[in-house]
């Protein structure tokens, strides 16, 4: 069989946890319209009879600022270690720039094969696109590159083949029934923090953590306990709302995608905390991402 990683490479806010969960078939990685949605390096595993390709999701790339910035970099760097193939992906539903082909350019390995995808690409037409993609065809390590749409399923077909046919032969590195290296406490996490990106300002949801504190899982219903750590008392008056509010509305919608993940009826309860400046303490940015 073939098997082997693939790293998906991007500025932030490109759809690259969009097109892993797509690859996977399973919700891996969260989403949403904000830029930096991803923090962690995260592994979505996709178990075919006669392949396992590996995708490492890794957090857009950015100017750092801050301990937590630090750690993501980290992650990106270790993510383009040892990989047999690189997928680097452009928003299609922005002119692509010089920039965007400087950024390309940063990723001329010529032992490591790389596939530039353009995603995003719903809204837009190829005799608009492919003048824009000149300057990538003059790129000889560039082997292929593929216009997406995941929302429309579009080319992901194509993209997978093309993908399979760099992966080497080998044998699988996880069981079958697993399809992703994070738990399932990262995962509940995740949601909880998912659901706040798309309820908050944009100001608020990166200075936000979510820490679970209990996870007892029973025959008919799992109780959680979750702290939402925030950077500021005013932001957490916000994130609890009106009467408790805006709190009961993330709690709502992330345990409906809990209960989905884990098959059983979820006992939420969310406690929001203030931490100052915690994304620049090392020690507890260490812990509150492993």
């Amino acid at each position: 069989m073939k098997s082997g990683f693939v790293t998906i490479i991007g500025k932030p806010n490109v759809g690259k946890s969009t097109l892993i969960n797509a690859l996977v078939g399973e919700k891996v990685a969260i989403v949403s319209p904000k830029p930096q949605t991803t923090r962690n390096k995260i592994l979505g595993i996709l178990n075919q009879p006669d392949y396992q390709i590996i995708f490492v999701d890794t957090p857009g790339i950015h100017n750092s600022k801050n301990k937590l910035d630090d750690f993501m970099a980290k992650d990106i760097a270790e993510a383009k270690k040892s990989v047999d193939l690189i997928v680097i992906v452009l928003d299609g539903s922005k002119r692509i720039r010089q920039e965007d082909v400087d950024f390309v350019k940063r990723y001329d390995n010529r032992n490591t094969n790389v596939i530039l995808v353009i995603s995003k690409i719903d809204d837009t037409t190829f005799d608009k696109l492919y003048p824009q993609l000149t300057p990538f065809n003059e790129l000889q390590f560039i082997k292929d590159i593929i216009p997406i749409s995941v929302y429309k399923n579009k080319n992901i077909d194509v993209l997978l083949d093309k993908i399979k046919s760099y992966i080497p032969e080998g044998e699988a590195m996880y069981d079958e029934d697993i399809y992703t290296d994070k738990s399932t406490k990262f995962l509940v996490a995740e949601l909880i923090r998912e659901k706040m990106l798309w309820l908050l300002h944009d100001e608020i949801p990166h200075g936000v953590a979510v820490e679970i504190i209990e996870f007892k899982q029973k025959s008919k219903i799992c109780n959680i306990s979750a702290d939402i750590i925030c950077e500021k008392p005013s932001h957490k008056q916000i994130i609890i709302g009106k009467n408790g509010s805006m709190l009961k509305e993330i709690g709502t919608r992330a345990r409906l995608d809990i209960e989905k993940l884990i098959g059983t009826k979820v006992m939420l309860n969310l406690f929001v905390k203030v931490r100052q400046d915690w994304r620049d303490d090392s020690n507890f940015v260490q812990d509150i991402m492993s």
